[in-house]
């Protein structure tokens, strides 16, 4: 069926099917939170009062191989889209091709990076065909679900923030086109910061501003640059993301709600980014790297007005009653909280250490030079893309190892399996013992997470990725172990004979088994590992993510629909130093935090 006019902005306020509309938003990623609780977080979005739900479309998780695309189950796009609009929630849809949202290569699939030349973000023909390619699959399964074709996509951005990298004048136009000529009708929008605001605009694509505080004056800004256009904060940052080393953010409820107000005081739309922030299950998290490489924690709780576990905050609280300000009926009843269990502890039965695994893995590939984790030919020949990888050559003698920073991003080094140190893109050497005849020197190197904003996107091959030198010569002979620990590996894994009980010499690194009995329906849960120090954690073969003693993040959200009535199955992976038990909590601790209201302007852009 088709409808009345779509979403309008032809004048300095929107309009919906020819009426005066107010875009009151919020984002949740459908990849982010258990398929399992999508329901549930899309009646506490109504129920606060937003009209319209946005999310990111990964492009890595859609389309994970070369021409393999997933919309199936937990990425049922088209599944989530219609339960936003059963809930009578109005949808803009930001496919993309790069999302940022602290997400591996900002949602840009890996395999991209198999090719040496490769331009991401712009017209160089490998990024526009494999562009081409995945706009094919993804317009038809959202075509059905746009405004015009009854239903609730009202709008779709244009890629994201492009105004902050700006590498190629053709590209923007060129993305319009691709959403354009498959048959994309809505009104088309851009998003930026303050400083990507610059970039020159394209016609009939509205901009859109993204911003936490009202300073330089940002919105008139963007009023001077569209006059008589409707104005919109497409990402009102309700909170900020954490990186693994330093604290966690957070932005006080009243903070929040001053500018929240005055925004709508102000007449403008706005979308709170993040609604629900979610995990970054497994290995999707992104990384900072401003001169720094900094990697993004698995938890993406953001300090958002849904907490990570769902739960409404004082955020919700103070936002619902202001929405509720701009209706004349009464908001929805909030749904009810979710019962949450603290388990009691469980005991590790049985242990199985790194190299008695490798025979799980995919065949080893020997190689004169090392091979970065993207160009080994595993996953039909299109690369490593998250995870560890295990490097082996021999030596025969010791003295200075140097990486040239060629390591991406952190490598345990091993001689006869023995761990000597560790590598990483701050230590750069490292001395080995003198050894006698010939060892073998091993390097498990770890992808902590792509960048995923900023300039440095090109550069985010990871594993190996030049000569490693020995006292000044370079290592040559290297076998090559993919450890991505993707569900195949783990089933693999648990049906081997070979896992230990006896805990006198537990081989570190290497997977540690526990099994934790649920009595009754299951419940959500956080996992915590006190005792440990890093490595990942999987409940019945899903990789709930990484955990890592420094903080801040010292838990792991357990979704209750990935536990199961009676016996599950938790493995840990382990690096450097196991514990004997598993402890569980019904609430997370964040540890120490920072005000994301007192860190200086600049280092929120």
């Amino acid at each position: 069926m088709s409808r009345m006019e779509g979403l309008r902005a032809n004048s300095s306020q929107f309009t919906l099917e020819g009426e005066p509309f107010r875009i009151l938003g919020g984002s949740i990623h459908y990849f982010r939170v258990p398929r399992a609780y999508w329901e549930d977080r899309l009646l506490k979005m109504k129920a606060c009062g937003l009209n319209t739900l946005t999310t990111y479309v990964p492009w890595n998780l859609h389309e994970p191989e070369r021409g393999t695309f997933n919309f199936q189950d937990q990425l049922d796009l088209m599944a989530y889209v219609s339960l936003a609009a059963e809930m009578g929630l109005w949808v803009i849809l930001r496919p993309g091709p790069y999302i940022c949202a602290e997400w591996d290569l900002g949602g840009l699939p890996s395999w991209l990076l198999q090719d040496k030349g490769m331009q991401l973000r712009t017209t160089y023909p490998g990024f526009v065909n494999a562009v081409n390619n995945y706009f094919d699959k993804l317009v038809s399964v959202i075509k059905p679900l746009m405004f015009e074709e009854g239903g609730p996509i009202i709008a779709v951005q244009v890629e994201n923030e492009y105004g902050s990298y700006a590498k190629d004048e053709k590209y923007m136009p060129f993305i319009q086109n691709c959403l354009q000529s498959r048959g994309i009708k809505e009104l088309l929008l851009t998003s930026d910061n303050w400083e990507g605001l610059r970039y020159g605009g394209m016609e009939g694509v509205l901009k859109t501003i993204n911003l936490q505080r009202l300073s330089f004056g940002a919105i008139q800004h963007l009023a001077d640059m569209q006059p008589q256009k409707p104005l919109m904060v497409m990402e009102y940052w309700s909170g900020w993301f954490d990186v693994w080393g330093e604290h966690h953010h957070v932005f006080h409820h009243e903070d929040m709600l001053a500018v929240v107000s005055e925004i709508l005081e102000r007449g403008i739309s706005i979308n709170l980014y993040m609604f629900h922030g979610g995990t970054s299950f497994g290995f999707m998290n992104g990384a900072m790297d401003f001169g720094t490489y900094k990697p993004q924690v698995t938890s993406y709780d953001y300090d958002a007005p849904l907490s990570e576990a769902g739960d409404c905050t004082p955020k919700y609280q103070v936002l619902r009653n202001l929405f509720s300000q701009y209706y004349s009926a009464p908001l929805p009843e909030v749904p009810s909280p979710r019962e949450r269990r603290a388990y009691g502890p469980v005991a590790i039965q049985q242990h199985l250490s790194l190299w008695d695994s490798l025979h799980f893995t995919d065949k080893p590939y020997r190689s004169e030079r090392p091979v970065n984790m993207e160009n080994l030919p595993v996953n039909n020949k299109d690369g490593q893309s998250y995870g560890y990888t295990l490097y082996e050559t021999t030596i025969t003698n010791g003295g200075t190892l140097t990486s040239r920073n060629n390591i991406r991003d952190r490598a345990l080094v091993f001689v006869d399996r023995q761990c000597v140190g560790s590598l990483d893109y701050k230590t750069h050497e490292l001395a080995l013992p003198d050894v006698q005849g010939e060892k073998t020197l091993s390097l498990l190197v770890e992808n902590c997470g792509r960048v995923n904003y900023g300039k440095a996107l090109d550069d985010q091959r990871k594993g190996i990725v030049g000569d490693i030198l020995l006292n000044h010569a370079p290592l040559r002979g290297f076998t090559i172990f993919c450890l991505d620990m993707k569900p195949g590996f783990m089933k693999r894994l648990m049906s081997s004979g070979q896992w230990k009980s006896d805990f006198k010499s537990p081989s570190i690194p290497g997977f540690f088994q526990a099994r934790l009995y649920v009595d009754g329906p299951p419940r959500d849960t956080f996992i915590i590992l006190p005792g440990w120090g890093k490595g990942a954690v999987f409940v019945n073969g899903q990789n709930l993510g990484r955990h890592w003693f420094i903080g801040p993040q010292h838990f792991l959200y357990l979704p209750g629909p990935w536990l199961r009535s009676g016996e599950n199955q938790i493995v840990v992976f382990e690096e450097q130093k196991a514990d004997d038990k598993i402890l569980f909590a019904e609430n997370p601790d964040h540890g120490k935090t920072i005000d994301v209201y007192k860190l200086p302007f600049c280092t929120l852009l």
